[in-house]
């Protein structure tokens, strides 16, 4: 069997055994292509199974070297990567073909990117007028409080919409939050924050501690999508750039805080990071407005 006959008999596994997307499918097929095709040129000829289970580790950093060369990127080889050792757990299930040298390969890290947050005057605008998508008191007054909370406590939207009537707190007490990987944070409360959600709960439909705190039109829990939507068409009136998403608030919650002088360890909390070293992307940020702020200013920019 040669290398091309393994990487189509792979493809149709891939599709009707684990019913992976046609998508998926074509970009696997296209990803081994690019490597077998490398091969061909590194060994001399078109490989084979024989071949395949006698590469070193030399040969795949030679690959992907030589896709640094052409320009991709980490991400991009990091995929491809993926596609290859896939292609080789299939090889060594069904053909025999083990090769430890694939396993050995570091995945190619791929940067993450600086969150890209609103300035503040933007960040205050999306809450303050985005009701005014809508003819609906009820629903003016469920987005202002959505938005408003998003900015204000810098929660993911995901953490929003999970919220019961029961989790609101009373008086002067702070918000309790359910975040990923089930730990739980608390979050203060601005009083503008405090002030819209009681201007929502005084038109929400369902009054009962265990109904959600925002509601679809129908009645039941408000889906990420809607919110997702709303926020796009204001972006699109509005002139505001791409990225200005719902979770671009909670970008812009920690990174107007940093720039206001909170510490990393505090915003660290307030966000419900893990690791400190996620928090600190915003400081990369707030860096960058910084030499923006320099460029325009300084007369010798």
């Amino acid at each position: 069997m040669t290398g091309e006959e393994a990487r189509i008999a792979f493809l149709d596994w891939f599709g009707r055994e684990r019913r992976a997307a046609r998508l998926t499918v074509d970009a696997y097929g296209s990803d081994l292509s690019q490597f077998l095709g490398f091969l061909t040129h590194h060994l001399g000829g078109e490989p084979d199974l024989p071949a395949l289970a006698a590469l070193r580790q030399a040969d795949f950093r030679a690959w992907l070297a030589a896709m640094a060369a052409e320009g991709a990127g980490n991400a991009t080889r990091a995929r491809h990567l993926s596609a290859v050792r896939s292609f080789f757990r299939w090889l060594a299930r069904r053909q025999g073909v083990d090769n430890p040298a694939v396993r050995l390969i570091t995945t190619p890290r791929s940067k993450r990117p600086v969150p890209r947050a609103l300035p503040p005057p933007q960040a205050r605008a999306v809450a303050e007028e985005v009701a005014e998508l809508s003819d609906s008191a009820a629903i003016q007054a469920r987005d202002t409080a959505l938005f408003t909370l998003l900015y204000g406590c810098g929660l993911r939207i995901a953490e929003a919409l999970s919220l019961d009537l029961r989790d609101v707190p009373r008086a002067d007490a702070p918000l309790r939050v359910m975040g990923k990987g089930s730990k739980e944070r608390i979050v203060p409360m601005l009083p503008a924050v405090r002030e819209a959600i009681a201007a929502w709960l005084r038109l929400h439909p369902r009054p009962a501690p265990d109904a959600p705190l925002f509601l679809g039109a129908r009645g039941k829990r408000l889906n990420p999508a809607i919110a997702q939507r709303t926020m796009r068409v204001y972006r699109e009136q509005n002139g505001l750039p791409q990225h200005a998403t719902p979770h671009a608030l909670r970008h812009s919650f920690a990174t107007h805080l940093l720039a206001g002088g909170a510490d990393l360890r505090s915003i660290q909390e307030l966000l419900g990071h893990a690791s400190l070293s996620t928090t600190q992307r915003y400081t990369a940020v707030d860096e960058a407005r910084l030499l923006e702020v320099w460029r325009k200013a300084h007369p010798r920019a």
